[in-house]
């Protein structure tokens, strides 16, 4: 590991985010030797905005001269609308017939989405990866759950 000084440093979850790759793909890369990082005292890693720069720089490739064909769509979606993004891994994926479900562990919670086996076939997603939960309803509903606590056997009435 190299000491990157003062430079600005990022978590390893932002700068995968930020090369617009999977978290632990980078992890896999940083333990592998692939990426220069520093750790932190709690012996966590972090990568130099410089790093992450090189890293894009050699991922991008060079600029080619403008030509006058129509540019094609890769399909490759780069932004999305929808604000309300749940990050988490796949805990498991169920095709049957038309529709396919899929339970992705967010944090302590699991939270399970019916979709096309279409979608799911095109996503493949696996066991483990990880993947956004992207919400985007016309309707949401809060609850707040009852505290614990005695409810008297009798309630009073009302007095009118």
């Amino acid at each position: 590991m190299e000491d990157l000084g003062d430079m600005g440093l990022l978590t390893v979850r932002a700068a995968a985010e930020r090369m617009g790759i999977g978290y632990s793909t980078l992890k896999q890369w940083i333990f592998q030797g692939k990426i220069r990082t520093t750790k932190t005292a709690g012996g966590h890693h972090r990568m130099s905005e410089t790093e992450v720069d090189r890293l894009l720089a050699r991922q991008t490739p060079s600029v080619q001269p403008q030509s006058r064909r129509t540019k094609r769509s890769t399909g490759l979606i780069v932004a999305l609308s929808g604000r309300n993004r749940l990050r988490g891994f796949v805990e498991e994926v169920r095709i049957d017939g038309l529709l396919g479900q899929v339970r992705l562990r967010i944090g302590d919670q699991t939270l399970t989405a019916v979709v096309t086996s279409d979608a799911l076939n095109e996503l493949k997603l696996r066991r483990g990866d990880d993947a956004l939960a992207i919400i985007k309803s016309t309707e949401v509903m809060i609850a707040r759950e009852a505290e614990e606590r005695e409810v008297p056997a009798r309630r009073r009435r009302a007095r009118r």
